[in-house]
This record gives structure tokens, sequence and C-alpha cells, in this order.
């Protein structure tokens, strides 16, 4: 059985205040995106014990134990009865991008496990484990936009699109920490009436921010150099996605694909 986890983009991305318990509150709008990563899951052999992962693709630093796939898999085996299972994880979204690939990955091998073994897990229920593997991985249980606050957990669907535009997302090969972007931050707790705005694409550009952003691009300037080129391409709205580094532009008309 395979499936194709996607990736997302932030819409505005406000980190409000640091927790008691080290997390941040944050608001944003998740936006998935059609770039993804490859992941099956096939019968192991019978007389096999435990978990095998293969990857290919983009390589991926560390242990195979902190890969979220992996987590994921010892989460559902920790709470269901499950075989041995062979799984594979082709790599195409960058890591270190903000597009939240890994939690992708992690959540998307949660509903797999579910279909293949017929666990008949609710979407709630899915959610829950994923709460358990990363902040972002509730959003990849459900394939649509959502407002996102809490540390990244509490999801609210919105009814909005960006169905007949571009997108042109760009990844500068910077790994971003995302430990590390959070230290650079001093929080603001302050953020835009969302319901407003996403009727007015034009206000974007000036009421809409990152607040990764200016601190990465200090410290990477490639990153503001490559938002400015997408706003000289003609996009109405340009930024950084996540904690960085991948940015992207959205369009009215198609842009230009070329570097």
């Amino acid at each position: 059985m395979i499936s194709f986890p996607h990736c997302k983009i932030n819409l505005g991305l406000y980190v409000l205040s640091k927790r008691s318990d080290a997390y941040h509150n944050i608001q944003s709008l998740f936006y998935p995106v059609k770039l993804c990563d490859a992941l099956e899951t096939i019968d192991a052999d019978p007389s096999a014990k435990g978990f095998e992962l293969h990857f290919s693709g983009l390589a991926i630093p560390g242990s195979q134990e902190n890969n979220l796939v992996f987590k994921a898999w010892k989460l559902m085996k920790e709470n269901y009865q499950l075989p041995a299972v062979k799984t594979f994880l082709h790599k195409i979204i960058p890591m270190g991008a903000g597009l939240g690939g890994g939690s992708a990955d992690g959540a998307f091998m949660l509903r797999l496990l579910n279909e293949k073994f017929s666990l008949q897990l609710s979407q709630q229920t899915l959610m829950q484990h994923a709460a358990q593997l990363g902040s972002d991985c509730p959003f990849f249980i459900q394939d649509s936009p959502m407002m996102v606050s809490g540390r990244g957990e509490v999801l609210q669907p919105i009814d909005f699109s960006l169905a007949g535009d571009y997108i042109k997302l760009i990844h500068p090969n910077i790994h971003v920490s995302t430990a590390e972007a959070y230290s650079m931050l001093n929080p603001v707790n302050d953020s835009p009436d969302y319901a407003k705005l996403l009727n007015n694409k034009s206000a974007w550009k000036s009421a809409l921010r990152n607040d990764f952003e200016k601190p990465i691009a200090k410290k990477f300037p490639l990153i503001q150099e490559l938002i400015d080129a997408l706003y000289q391409q003609g996009a109405y709205y340009a930024a950084m996605s996540g904690s960085g580094s991948a940015v992207f532009g959205l369009f009215e008309q198609a842009p230009q694909c070329e570097d």
C-alpha cells in the first residue's frame, strides 16, 4: 500500500507567547501543497519481527529511530496488534525547509497503517496519536486548509481556497533548525483578523507576516533576496514558509519557471 505525504505552506505565522511546557503558542493558516514524498508499506516475511524502514531520494540525517515514520509505527504497535511490516520512504520534500515534510511522513504513516490493517480508527483518534509525534503532525491527518493555534495541534477548518492561482516554491539549499529559529524570537502577542484578510489578497503583503522571516533572513540574506525576486516577477504575496528556509510566491498568472 502506498501513499503520498504532501507538504504545506504558512500564510502568516505568528509566535504569540512561550508556554510553560517549553513550546510556543502560535497562530497560522496551514495550506496543503502537492509536493509529495512517497511512502509504501508492504507485508514482511512471516518470520520477520519488528519493523524495516528503507530510504531513498534525499538523504535523511539522524538515526532511523528518530524518524517520524519509525515513531509512528512504534506508537501504533504499542496501542494495536500489528504484524511486522517493511516500509519504504522516498524523500522529495526538503528537510529544514519549513514545509512540514517530516511531520507529513509521520502522520501519513498513521493513516496508512490504519487503512492497511483495517483498524477503523476515527480521524479524531488519529489526530490524537499524531499530536504525540509532533506539533504539526495533526494537520496532515486531514487534507484541507486549517487555522492553526496552540502549539500547532489546535485545528479549525476554514472555507478558503487558492484554486486557480499558481505557486512558485523555492528551496535555497539552506537547512534551518526549528529550535534555533525559535531561539531568535521575542514573541509578540498580536495577530491579524484572518476572516477579513483572506478575501483581500492585495493586503497580504503588508498585513500578513511570518515572525521567523526577519531573523532567519538576517542570518541568510538569500532568503530575502528570493522573496524580493518573487515580487518582482509579479507575485501578489511572497514569504518564507514555517521556520524556513523555503520561500514561495503566489501568482494569479503563471510565473516564469527559470531560476
